[in-house]
């Protein structure tokens, strides 16, 4: 009898520690991060011009360059705002946020602004917010610091611009509307943000006359550009499973308006087609994302949250093609440029992909810091920056 309680212990023993191999083996599969992948080289990019910004370092940040007034605008989260032309990269003007805001002498460290949501461009003034809820505008042609006001929450998106109105998006829920010219409060909303909620929030889109902003409860709603009363909300994700961690659904990528549809995706849901006017979804299909989608034509394409990159039919949804070499390489949104999309890794690489048929064709290595935002672009040309804020005008044959 003993014996054979030893044996069915070493049975048990022996199938507990295939089980937890097992496990182990699936987690790690789970969490692999794939090898830089090699491919022909069809093409070699072109470096227009280069800068140095200093960056963000590691602190989470959805700060990225924007194109306006025939000028590039980036900025660093210290508080360094620049202009460069946009065509050879020479500085027209820098202004230190910092530097305006808070005195200090020689010996004094300076004091970090925090700048992490924007840049955006409207009304020949540039606007930028901070973790601590500082909304700034600044005259695109000079830098001049035009006015300031502040919101309960942080800004980690982009503001969005449109009939003389700024809107924020924040982490507390709350969305407000800024007259353009002086700064002051049009209205504001808040929406319900649960317990637990990715770090990151939905930049607001302009539509209609509508404000599109998706929220950390999986919904993507529209309020009224000139009161913010609310509209319609559309549900992309529902919170479901046994932990807060398993129920975050939220929707941080930023809406793209084409004629009447409305393209989101959430976290933990789905993409969806949402009709402009009524909010009705027409179409949802299975690719949880929170990255920025980019849409040409007939075509969506989307990044999603292993970092495999999709193409899928405007029209139904239906997947087109694949792309599952990036797994885990923390890829960005897809951007279009010409007969390709690009994205890029936490290596500092950029890929072009063919957007017939999702094959990698070129890559080109910024720097190696990470592009850890989607990359920008203006008349055909990429404007990419990385975490250590190197920046570059790149030329795509």
């Amino acid at each position: 009898m003993k014996f054979i309680n030893k044996k069915l212990l070493a049975i048990l023993i022996l199938s507990t520690t295939l089980m937890a191999c097992s496990s182990k083996d699936d987690k790690d599969e789970a969490t692999k991060v794939a090898q830089l992948p090699e491919f022909t080289q069809q093409f070699k990019v072109d470096t227009l011009w280069s800068k140095n910004i200093d960056g963000v370092g590691d602190y989470f940040s959805r700060l990225k360059p924007v194109a306006a007034y025939g000028a590039l605008y980036s900025a660093n989260r210290e508080g360094d705002v620049y202009a460069f032309d946009i065509t050879n990269g020479k500085e027209q003007w820098h202004t230190d946020i910092s530097e305006l805001l808070f005195k200090t002498d020689f010996f004094e460290r300076r004091k970090s602004v925090m700048l992490s949501g924007g840049l955006a461009a409207g009304m020949n003034k540039i606007y930028v917010g901070s973790e601590n809820g500082d909304l700034y505008a600044l005259d695109a042609k000079t830098g001049e610091l035009l006015w300031q006001n502040e919101v309960k929450g942080e800004i980690i998106a982009a503001p969005a611009f449109d009939s003389g109105l700024v809107v924020v998006n924040t982490v507390s829920g709350i969305i407000r509307a800024f007259d353009a010219n002086d700064g002051k409060v049009k209205w504001s909303v808040e929406q319900e943000v649960p317990p637990l909620s990715l770090r990151g929030t939905s930049s607001p889109v302009i539509a209609s006359g509508g404000v599109l902003v998706g929220g950390a409860s999986g919904d993507l709603t529209v309020y009224m550009l000139e009161t913010g009363q609310e509209g319609w909300t559309a549900s992309l994700g529902s919170p479901s499973g046994s932990t807060e961690l398993d129920r975050v659904v939220d929707v941080d990528s930023s809406p793209i308006v084409f004629g009447d549809k409305v393209y989101s995706v959430s976290s933990r849901g789905s993409l969806a087609a949402i009709d402009l006017r009524s909010g009705r979804i027409l179409w949802k299909r299975e690719y949880p994302s929170y990255r920025s989608i980019a849409l040409e034509g007939n075509d969506i394409y989307i990044t999603d949250v292993k970092g495999h990159v999709y193409s899928v039919g405007r029209i139904n949804g239906l997947e087109q093609w694949s792309q599952l070499s990036l797994t885990n390489r923390n890829v960005t949104g897809p951007v279009v440029v010409g007969k390709y999309i690009v994205v890029g890794d936490f290596e500092g690489y950029l890929y072009w992909l063919d957007r017939e048929t999702g094959n990698m064709v070129a890559k080109h290595q910024v720097d190696s810091s990470a592009i850890y935002v989607t990359p920008v672009v203006a008349k055909g040309i990429i404007y990419a920056e990385s975490r250590d804020g190197d920046l570059e005008a790149i030329k795509t044959p």
